[in-house]
């Protein structure tokens, strides 16, 4: 036996290596195949929480836009009723006025009332206008927040929510700048990330105002998933140093960044955005009076 294995060991090797190169093979087609599986699965469940999210705010738009319809029909059939009581005083006042000189009097102070009444109403009936003109796709509110985090949870990342202070009613286009916020945010998260960022979203209420609070660990979960151990200087790739003061020193921008800080500031807030160096990337947007602003001219509303 070991003479032929003596006389066969050339035969054995090339056998050997033959059905190692063969395993070798394999194993790269297996894992190819896992990987090609994969993408084609986060990208299947990154559509569908897309569609999901385009059905959601289709529904709220088409809700929102039923709801302007009924004001703006509501105030016609006011404003055309305003205007019929204008028009029977001012005939009643031009017959009356002949042989009751007050009667002009009272007739005129009561059109006077009646046509401010509609004025305010046709008004109230542009303002609804200008805002479906300027806003026509959706508006969600906070409460919709629940929903996104879901959505984005099922997407892959690992959301913890808090929230402090006492929440109060903001109006609809403040409420769908901090939306959009969020939802910007955490799309970068899951962009930049990928699927296990663990994701810190913090809403804090104050007596006028509110900041939302957005930290991602991305930078570490990218090292998690390259089977690397974060907590381990030794084992963080070459060249991440240098990361880090580039992280220090440079500017964050971007389209989505510049939205956000858009929308921050068209109601008087401050939006920050910074990458935390070997941790991840953080979004804080301040409004110190978002309870009253009106996102034009920063109007208090509602205090004296």
């Amino acid at each position: 036996m070991n003479t032929w294995i003596d006389e066969n060991s050339m035969v054995l090797i090339i056998a050997l290596a033959i059905a190692g190169a063969v395993l070798l093979v394999v194993a790269v087609v297996l894992l190819a195949l896992w990987l090609r599986a994969r993408r084609l699965r986060a990208r299947e469940s990154a559509r569908r929480i897309r569609l999901e999210r385009e059905r959601n705010e289709a529904e709220l738009s088409l809700a929102e836009q039923n709801g302007r319809l009924r004001i703006i029909r509501e105030l016609h059939e006011v404003s055309v009723h305003d205007m019929s009581v204008i028009i029977g005083q001012a005939d009643g006042a031009r017959y009356a006025g002949e042989s009751d000189p007050t009667a002009a009097v009272r007739a005129a102070a009561v059109i006077a009332d009646v046509a401010r009444s509609t004025l305010a109403d046709l008004r109230r009936v542009m303002t609804v206008v200008r805002e479906a003109e300027v806003d026509v796709d959706v508006h969600p509110a906070l409460k919709s927040t629940r929903g996104l985090i879901k959505l984005m949870t099922e997407a892959g990342l690992r959301i913890t929510f808090e929230e402090t202070g006492e929440r109060y009613d903001l109006n609809p286009g403040a409420e769908l700048a901090v939306y959009r916020i969020l939802q910007e945010s955490l799309d970068n998260a899951l962009k930049h990330g990928g699927e296990g960022t663990e994701v810190t979203v913090v809403f804090t209420w104050t007596d006028e105002g509110f900041q939302l609070r957005v930290d991602d660990d991305g930078v570490r979960n990218e090292l998690r998933r390259s089977g690397l151990n974060p907590n381990d200087a030794s084992q963080h790739r070459p060249g991440e140093i240098d990361d880090d003061l580039s992280a220090l020193t440079g500017f964050i921008g971007g389209a989505g960044i510049t939205e956000m800080r858009e929308r921050t500031e068209l109601f008087g807030g401050v939006f920050t955005a910074t990458l935390n160096a070997g941790v991840g990337f953080s979004i804080a947007a301040s409004f110190p009076s978002i309870r009253y602003h009106n996102g034009v001219h920063g109007v208090n509303l509602d205090k004296p």
